[in-house]
């Protein structure tokens, strides 16, 4: 006979008020850095501080309030973070614009951040149980393959075909696919786990699981690669391949699968690499990083990169007081951490990757504190994709890995980029809610 009637009821608190006070946090520090960036340039604070405070503050209380509304028990740190992101991101685009002629970024980018936040609300009032994500997972993937396809019909950009533009307007489409195709991945391993860990043979001491079962999972993904080798586009197919390895080894919990799955990488990264002049290219440059100055050329993007991170020391120049512009275009995407690393110093440097690691880290355990199986994999592969993406990036940009030429997570310029990166944190906010929510006998 179990004893019930005594036992006092665990109280599950909102944590709503610490949510509030967090994103009021992350705007203020903004606003600072739009402050400072004015300071340094101009030596006044920006006449339209208080606008852009404004504009960033309505943007975070009204994404604020909805959860406050409609997931009233979700993990209180993803928005936050979010904001915050998003906030240094625009400081450090606006100040990109004030040593570029005719740069106008940064209001576009506060744009995009607009129709972001507005897509969170909507994901977070219109989504009410995540396991409905399960049922389009075949059509998703579908819609997925079908925008990695759009961009080869269009030129190249840059050295890569990832990008659909229409007269003024453009955006990458493979920031939405990896979305869909986490949402597949994750309903399909859902169902199959069992068959994946515990059938088919073993060879050379890893558990291979029967064709029929894996064949599928493993069609679509080449299917993806493939178009992404076609648009020599490697970062989004390391961003793919390595969701697809973490989803596999959450799902069967068997870790031959990632030395299986780094040994194809290197293997299809070496073959792109001979293959493809663009990767081949920041393959040498990824090897001798000083080479263009060696041979009289000056210094090139990475160069310029790891000269700026020089430069920056442990606490950085300021906002405002770097040289990161002579990166060139890219100082407003991937190589944008550059400035960071100039202007904010390694601390600076750091907190931003610490911001992203708790990000990666709460969406892990929302992941974990989720029952369904389906629930699990997507979150913990939604977190994932942030992760990869930021290594990439980050790899990249410090000489770890040859260039990729991805963005870095709610902070470089390009609309598609925070758009999809609001749509996966609403996405972990909507599962907190679910997990954290309390069942009988909790208030």
């Amino acid at each position: 006979m179990t004893r019930t009637a005594g036992r006092p009821r665990r109280t599950v608190r909102t944590r709503r008020n610490t949510e509030l006070a967090l994103v009021l946090a992350a705007v203020l520090i903004a606003v600072l850095g739009y402050a400072e960036v004015g300071v340094n340039i101009d030596g006044t604070v920006p006449a339209d501080a208080a606008e852009y405070g404004a504009a960033l503050g309505v943007l975070a209380l009204l994404a604020h309030a909805v959860v406050r509304w409609r997931a009233r028990y979700a993990d209180p740190l993803p928005l936050p973070i979010g904001v915050l992101l998003n906030g240094v991101g625009l400081v450090v685009i606006y100040r990109l614009d004030r040593a570029t002629p005719g740069g106008g970024a940064a209001p576009t980018q506060l744009l995009w951040s607009t129709l972001g936040v507005a897509l969170f609300i909507a994901v977070v009032v219109l989504l009410r149980d995540h396991k409905r994500l399960r049922r389009y997972a075949y059509i998703g993937a579908l819609v997925a393959l079908v925008l990695l396809v759009l961009p080869i019909f269009f030129p190249p950009v840059y050295g890569s075909r990832i990008w659909i533009t229409v007269g003024p307007l453009s955006f990458q489409p493979g920031e939405f696919a990896k979305i869909l195709l986490a949402v597949f991945f994750a309903a399909y391993l859902a169902v199959h786990r069992d068959a994946l860990a515990l059938t088919g043979r073993r060879v050379l001491g890893f558990q291979l699981p029967r064709g029929r079962v894996l064949g599928p999972v493993l069609l679509i993904w080449a299917a993806f690669v493939g178009v992404l080798v076609l648009e020599t586009d490697l970062g989004t197919s390391l961003l793919f391949f390595g969701l697809f390895v973490v989803m596999l080894y959450v799902a069967t919990a068997r870790s031959g699968w990632i030395a299986i799955g780094l040994f194809l990488a290197a293997v299809a990264a070496v073959g792109v690499g001979w293959l493809s002049p663009h990767v081949h290219s920041r393959v040498n440059d990824w090897l001798n990083p000083l080479g263009s100055i060696a041979e009289g050329q000056g210094a090139n993007q990475i160069a310029q990169s790891l000269f700026a991170f020089a430069w920056g020391g442990e606490l950085g120049s300021g906002l405002g007081n770097g040289h990161s512009v002579l990166i060139g275009f890219a100082a407003k995407s991937d190589f944008i951490l550059a400035t960071i690393g100039e202007e904010l110093g390694l601390t600076g440097l750091i907190a931003l990757f610490l911001l992203y690691a708790l990000l990666v880290a709460r969406g892990f355990r929302t992941g974990i504190a989720l029952r369904d199986p389906f629930g699990r994999l997507l979150a913990i592969g939604l977190a994932s994709i942030v992760g990869l993406q930021v290594f990439v990036v980050a790899g990249g940009v410090l000489d770890l890995i040859p260039l990729t030429g991805m963005t870095l997570p709610f902070v470089a310029q390009g609309g598609s980029s925070v758009v999809t990166n609001w749509i996966i944190v609403a996405l972990l906010v909507r599962m907190s809610d679910i997990a954290r929510r309390p069942s009988a006998g909790e208030v």
